[in-house]
């Protein structure tokens, strides 16, 4: 089994920064893509960025030039750097990656369990 722990979420004025962090742990054989999604109340999930194993990185346009993201391979850990934060960020966020457990095993995708970050006006 693969376990995805977020942490690092909370409240935070408009305009503050905070740093969400995912820990990938169990039985991993190798990492592929990792990434932020996020649900606010009454709406669907959505992508807020994603890092591939290569360390291609790509954003949702409504957080383009203030999110960014980053992984330590060595760690299975990625994070996720949150400046000029809106009211609108306001949500559940979640960690996923695409995980192989080993050779014999198709990669899977993993969701952690989601950190809620609140920004106030």
């Amino acid at each position: 089994q693969v376990q995805l722990v977020e942490s690092g979420g909370g409240l935070v004025q408009a305009g503050g920064s905070l740093r969400l962090s995912c820990a990938a742990s169990g039985s991993i054989f190798s990492v592929n893509d990792m990434g932020w999604y996020r649900q606010a109340p009454g709406k669907q999930r959505e992508l807020v960025a994603i890092i591939t194993s290569g360390g291609s990185t790509n954003y949702a346009d409504s957080v383009k030039g203030r999110f960014t993201i980053s992984k330590d391979n060595a760690k299975n850990m990625v994070y996720l750097q949150m400046n000029s934060l809106k009211p609108e960020d306001t949500a559940v966020y979640y960690c996923k990656a695409n995980i192989r457990m080993s050779l014999i095993f198709r990669p899977n995708d993993w969701w952690g369990q989601g950190t809620q970050v609140t920004v106030s006006p």
